[in-house]
């Protein structure tokens, strides 16, 4: 087996100088001056910026290594510095960060206003995850939002036989048990809700009446 090479010049270096050098270069900077670095870092980006944008920086004097140094982790100085890491948000930081975004637009953000301002907000996946669904987090947020369901149905004549209705309603039943089904759901980003043929026709009749109530509300003329 090959031996590992040890450099005379490394042998021979104090350990306790070395760390004693170590911890002078540390104290280079102050933490108050490299929480000022970021926070000048991410008025330049426009955005909270990530370890590599921050040593990306041409302006920037403080290498990332040193700021976890400092403060034992990078989210952490993030934090402290008054910045939400991006990837790694708490739930009230994305909270706070919607009702910042419904204070710029004067209205409850949409999900293309958080698509729209992507480096500076966290992703709509991660308030998928953390709060279930955008709408969710709204409401959390304290933002007043109309339920607007999408959903998928099927739409057969009048007066139809029972006997078609009943073989339909437990297709469809099946269906929403699959595998298959379960990943359109995961993959859309919905909430799964079986309703059979009586259960949707009352849920059409009370849903067509709220979106005309919300319509009009917007300044819409609706015809019926």
């Amino acid at each position: 087996m090959r031996r590992k090479t040890v450099y005379s010049a490394i042998e021979g270096i104090d350990r306790s100088q070395l760390e004693a050098f170590q911890a002078g270069m540390r104290k280079r900077y102050s933490d108050e001056h490299i929480l000022e670095e970021l926070n000048a870092c991410a008025k330049r980006l426009g955005r909270s910026p990530t370890m590599r944008e921050f040593e990306a920086d041409p302006e920037t004097t403080v290498h990332p290594q040193t700021v976890i140094e400092h403060f034992k982790s990078w989210n952490r100085a993030k934090r402290l510095a008054g910045l939400v890491p991006r990837r790694f948000a708490t739930r009230e930081e994305l909270l706070r960060l919607l009702r910042d975004l419904g204070d710029e637009l004067g209205r409850a953000p949409t999900a293309k206003d958080i698509e729209a301002r992507k480096g500076s907000m966290p992703s709509k996946s991660l308030y998928w995850h953390t709060f279930g669904s955008l709408n969710n987090a709204l409401k959390e947020a304290g933002f007043d939002v109309p339920v607007v369901p999408q959903v998928r149905g099927m739409v057969a004549p009048p007066g139809i036989p029972a006997a078609n209705v009943a073989y339909w309603e437990d297709f469809c039943r099946r269906l929403t048990r699959t595998a298959s089904w379960q990943k359109y759901i995961a993959d859309n980003q919905f909430e799964d809700g079986y309703q059979n043929a009586a259960d949707l026709t009352k849920f059409y009749d009370e849903f067509t009446g709220r979106m005309r109530d919300i319509l009009k509300d917007a300044g819409v003329k609706t015809v019926r």
